[in-house]
């Protein structure tokens, strides 16, 4: 229901085939997703939180709307060159932390490639805006306590086999 019969994903659910893995694609990094999930309630889920740049107060419309142009401009999308630029800064002081100050982004903050083309959420200017200013929070659930061990390590070769594992 959540990646889909294909494992292709959808909206707000990773594609398991591609090699876009927001935690790492390794046969050990997939079983410690299926484990312990991503933002479960597991005590030792893996953690991290787009922020609401704007809901929370941190960042004003104008630097949002200058962010999102310059995460357009990184992926190689059209964009408002001066407005990009403002947004570099931005980006700079608040967004590098976790994505890297080329945008690559941090498997180990599950922190997306801002670069590459493959997005989560989508990555038209609307969709980038809507991220940005209200933050994302995806969850998977932790399989430990309702699957057997060896199932999730098959699993994890299952998905590992998919084509997208490292």
């Amino acid at each position: 229901p959540c990646h889909g019969t294909g494992a292709q994903g959808g909206r707000g659910y990773p594609n398991l085939n591609d090699d876009a893995w927001l935690w790492g694609g390794t046969l050990e990094d997939i079983h410690t997703t299926l484990k312990y999930g991503i933002r479960s309630t597991h005590e030792e889920t893996r953690y991290s939180e787009m922020l609401a740049f704007l809901r929370d107060g941190i960042l004003s419309r104008d630097e949002v709307d200058a962010v999102v142009e310059y995460v357009l401009a990184l992926s190689g999308q059209e964009a408002d060159a001066a407005l990009a630029e403002r947004g570099r800064a931005v980006f700079e002081s608040n967004c590098t932390a976790c994505h890297m100050e080329d945008g690559t982004g941090d498997r180990t903050q599950g922190a997306p490639n801002l670069t590459d083309q493959i997005w989560l959420y989508g990555g038209d200017r609307d969709t980038i805006w809507q991220s940005v200013a209200n933050g994302r929070r995806g969850v998977m659930p932790a399989w430990q306590d309702r699957l057997d061990p060896l199932t999730i390590k098959s699993l994890a070769v299952y998905v590992h086999a998919l084509g997208g594992g490292e």
